[in-house]
This record gives C-alpha cells, sequence and structure tokens, in this order.
C-alpha cells in the first residue's frame, strides 16, 4: 500500500477543513417535511384560489421567519426607521415575498421535494439543496438556509430560480432595497411604495399567466 508523505497528509487534511460540513439530518428532514407541505398547500382540490393562497401563506409564515428576512434587506435601516415604519414595512414586504414564492412555486404543485444535500455555513447556520421533481423533467432547484434556534429551526432566505438564475430573495433585494435608501435620504415611504409596486406586478403575473416559464 502506498504511505502518504508528510506533505500529502498535510494537504488531505486541509482540504478535508476546507469542505463544508454537511448539516445535521434534523436541519434535512424539518426542510423536507415542510417544502412538501407548502407545495401540499397548492394542490388542495377542496379550495379555491384565494382560499389556496390564505393556505400556502399560513405555511410559508410558519416556515420561513420573514421579519429577519425583511430586516436583512435593508440592513442598518432597521435602526433608523421609526417602530411604525418598520411595522409598515414588515407588512408590504411579507405581501412582496409570499408572492414571490406562490408565483415561483406554482407550476410544481403537488410534486415531491427532494433534499440533494445540505452543509454548514456554522453550527447554528445551514443550507440544504433541494430539487422539485417535475413529470416533464423541468426540475427546480430551491436552496432554504436554516437557522437552528436553541433547537428551533426556521428558514431566514430562499433561493429560487428566477428567470434561469438561482437567487436568494433577501441578498437580491437587500442590493435594491438599499440603493433606492440610499438615493431617497432613508425614506421608508418611498420604499414601500417600490414594494407595493413589485407586489402588484407579481398579483398582475398570477392573474395574466404571464410570468416566464
Amino acid at each position: 500500500m502506498k504511505r502518504l508523505t508528510m506533505p500529502a497528509i498535510a494537504l488531505a487534511v486541509l482540504t478535508a477543513l476546507a469542505l463544508p460540513a454537511a448539516a445535521d439530518a434534523k436541519t434535512e428532514a424539518y426542510v423536507q417535511k415542510n417544502a412538501s407541505e407548502v407545495l401540499a398547500s397548492l394542490n388542495d382540490p377542496s379550495l379555491n384560489a384565494d382560499e389556496r393562497t390564505a393556505k400556502f401563506n399560513a405555511y410559508m409564515d410558519k416556515f420561513t421567519d420573514m421579519e429577519s428576512v425583511a430586516n436583512f434587506a435593508i440592513g442598518i435601516y432597521t435602526r433608523r426607521f421609526t417602530p411604525d415604519e418598520l411595522k409598515a414595512y414588515h407588512k408590504a414586504f411579507r405581501e412582496y415575498a409570499l408572492a414571490v414564492y406562490e408565483n415561483q412555486l406554482d407550476d410544481y404543485r403537488g410534486e415531491a421535494v427532494v433534499v440533494k444535500d445540505s452543509f454548514d455555513k456554522s453550527p447554528t447556520d445551514s443550507v440544504v439543496n433541494t430539487v422539485i421533481r417535475r413529470q416533464d423533467g423541468k426540475d427546480m432547484d430551491v436552496r432554504w438556509r436554516v437557522l437552528n434556534r436553541n433547537g428551533k429551526y426556521q428558514v431566514v432566505d430562499v433561493a429560487l430560480n428566477l428567470d434561469g438564475n438561482l437567487i436568494w430573495l433577501a441578498i437580491e433585494q437587500r442590493a435594491q432595497f438599499l440603493a433606492l435608501l440610499d438615493r431617497t435620504n432613508g425614506s421608508a415611504e418611498k420604499l414601500i411604495e417600490k414594494i407595493e409596486d413589485m407586489t402588484q406586478n407579481q398579483l398582475d403575473e398570477k392573474r395574466t399567466g404571464s410570468r416566464p416559464s
């Protein structure tokens, strides 16, 4: 058997340390279970469109820490907004995020969620990579960033395939929102107006079916 030299052993150890550790099985199971329930909520034949949206939103509110996602998207402005401005912003952001998630996941209603792999960013911060299967073969990759807060798991960002690119919603919106706030001297009103316009665009796409496939 070939013996490893000391430099080779050192290289092997450094390589192993550089690789991200897999997330624990509980984190993967949490995503598997809850993502499957979210998709199932879009395929309940007993519900009309409004009821289906309400059920989907309720699952996403439970599964995802919307307030943390919203706060990340505006960075230091969470401390600059007044309590009333922050409350109004949280409401507007939640409505936008839920509209995006529902629009993007609607084509995959009732399909299977499969956990591909996962890795830890830190002992309490993990990313779980999943794929949502479709019968036509047009599978969708979705990544879920999950925080473990004293044994309680919650998603704090989701990467969806938007126009062919896998984009983290909170990270993508952070760049846009901070640029707008910087231009408007930190105007919460202007930001909320922008978000409401973005939400309306999502709702219009849902009604007309004009969203890119």
